[in-house]
Parts: structure tokens; C-alpha cells; sequence
């Protein structure tokens, strides 16, 4: 199994969540070796995707460098770690990753524009080999070993139409695409009023969320999952731990997870060695892997 990139530069047009600004995003191929390699074109600025360079984690995942930064990064990240894709230069004009509908469908149907092809270097995957636990409270995240990848989530919210909700993905491009990528982000209309006031969510919508008052949802159109909010959940724990650097096998599972806890997750794993193996995928171990990403 060999690494990966785009087959060609594609690009689409959104909205901000948080300006309600136009951003083109632009995704276009890079050679083996080169990992996730974000870019702000409107001020000429690399930021490699490595957990060092996430500088904020508490609405969205926000990495940074020189003092600028990208926001929202874990839709798009979602889609491009559920395809397999090693080596990518993600092209924004602004600082934030457009919203698109609130959930990684479109960026899914942009990777299936682009399409995949793979380079002449075998592919590395992270091989989780010690149960690592980051907890605050009742809540906590947990990586633990698995021959295969599975993600499992519970959230628990004092609302009628959430209340306790669990899924588990058994992990594969397809399912992802089925179960996860039209989950869309959900929030609760006092907390859009809130942000509102000090200038931010502004381009957020019932276009672009879920969104609820005290009772009900507000959207006309309804849920795409009665589940929808914890299928979200798993959405944003794939982009969050694509900062690892590479596709990993073992379970992941979480109880009220955050971006944050995500954050801390990724780098209570990488600061110790004995935690993982990073393996090369070669020979006639990789066939199981290669249907999880066809």
C-alpha cells in the first residue's frame, strides 16, 4: 500500500463560520513524504499539520504560525483522513476553512473530484500499542490497542431531542461517507446570540447547522439522523486526531469529548515512543487496509 495525493488542483467557494466572509479553498497535489501542509495565500504562510502548530481548541480546531492563523480545520481534515490522503496543500485566502453545510460532505465530493492516486513510497500508519487515557471529570478520550479502527462516541446533553446518544463507526471510507460525513455541527440558539455579540458565528445559519432552542430544532427540514449530533461528534474526533500525522489503527473512544481533550490526546500519544509503532505498509499485510480505503 503506497502513499497518496490528489490527482488534480480542485477548488470550491464558502462561507466564514465566523466572519460570514467568502473563502476559496484550493487543494492541490504534493510529492511523498510531504504530510498536510495548510497555506494562507493572502499572506504567504505555511502551517505544516503537526499537533505543535494548534494554537486554539475551544469551538473549533485552530492551528497557527507567525501569528496567523486557520480555524475550523477538522470538517475538511475529517474528509481527507477518512480518504487515506498522505500529501495535500490546502490553499485558503482567509483565516478560517470555509463552513460549507456543517458537515465534511462537500469537501468528500471535492476529494471525489480531485481523485486519488498513489505515489511510489509505501504508505505509514501509526499502530496504537498502549491504552492512552486524557480525563477531566466525567469526561475523557481513550486510545487503546485494536487490530482494526473503530470510533466510538457518547454525548449526554439536558435537551429533549439529544439527551444520551452513542454510536460506533466501524471504520472504512465508505462508511464514513454513508453514517459520518453528512452530520452537520449543531449548536444552541442562546449560545449563536451569544457569539454574535462579540462578533462571531457570523456566517453561521440554518444553512450551515443544526441549530436548537429550548424544545426543539429549528431547522425546517429537520435531522438527517435522529443521531445526528453524536455521528457529528465522531466527524470532528477524525479531523481532531488527523494531527497525528498519519492514519492509526487501534480504538478510539470518548465520553463528551472535545476539541480540546482531542488536542491533549494527540500529544499525551506522540510524547512517548512506547505508546505506538509507526509502520510501513508493505506486503500481504496491507490488504485489510486497502479495502478500508477503496
Amino acid at each position: 500500500m503506497y502513499q497518496t495525493t490528489i490527482k488534480k488542483a480542485v477548488e470550491l467557494l464558502g462561507i466564514g463560520l465566523h466572519k460570514g466572509s467568502a473563502v476559496r479553498l484550493r487543494l492541490e497535489p504534493l510529492r511523498e513524504n510531504s504530510g498536510i501542509i495548510f497555506y494562507r495565500s493572502d499572506v504567504d504562510v505555511a502551517i505544516p499539520l503537526i499537533p505543535e502548530n494548534v494554537v486554539d481548541t475551544k469551538m473549533a480546531t485552530v492551528i497557527g504560525k507567525e501569528g496567523y492563523v486557520i480555524s475550523t480545520i477538522e470538517h475538511m481534515l475529517s474528509a481527507v483522513y477518512a480518504y487515506g490522503i498522505d500529501n495535500l496543500k490546502i490553499i485558503v485566502d482567509a483565516d478560517e476553512i470555509p463552513v460549507m453545510d456543517g458537515s465534511s460532505a462537500s469537501f468528500c465530493m471535492l476529494l471525489d473530484e480531485a481523485g486519488i492516486i498513489q505515489l511510489e513510497i509505501p504508505k505509514k500508519i501509526m499502530r496504537i500499542k498502549k491504552e492512552i487515557v486524557v480525563q477531566e471529570g466525567d469526561k475523557y478520550v481513550k486510545l487503546s490497542p485494536s487490530s482494526d479502527l473503530q470510533y466510538s462516541f457518547t454525548i449526554k446533553f439536558p435537551h429533549p431531542v439529544i439527551q444520551q446518544q452513542d454510536y460506533i463507526l466501524k471504520f472504512s471510507k465508505q462508511n464514513y461517507k454513508d453514517e459520518i460525513s453528512r452530520a452537520r455541527t449543531f449548536g444552541f440558539l442562546h449560545e449563536v446570540q451569544y457569539l454574535r455579540s462579540k462578533g462571531l458565528a457570523l456566517g453561521g445559519s440554518l444553512e450551515n447547522a443544526v441549530v436548537l432552542d429550548e424544545k426543539k430544532v429549528l431547522n425546517p427540514e429537520g435531522l438527517r439522523f435522529s443521531d445526528e449530533f453524536v455521528r457529528h461528534k465522531i466527524l470532528d474526533a477524525i479531523g481532531d486526531m488527523a494531527l497525528i500525522g498519519m492514519n492509526f489503527v487501534g480504538n478510539y473512544e470518548a465520553m463528551a469529548g472535545s476539541h480540546d481533550l482531542n488536542h491533549k490526546l494527540t500529544l499525551e500519544l506522540l510524547k512517548d515512543a512506547d505508546n505506538y509503532e509507526v509502520v510501513e505498509l508493505i506486503g500481504e499485510k496491507t490488504k485489510e487496509l486497502e479495502k478500508a480505503y477503496a
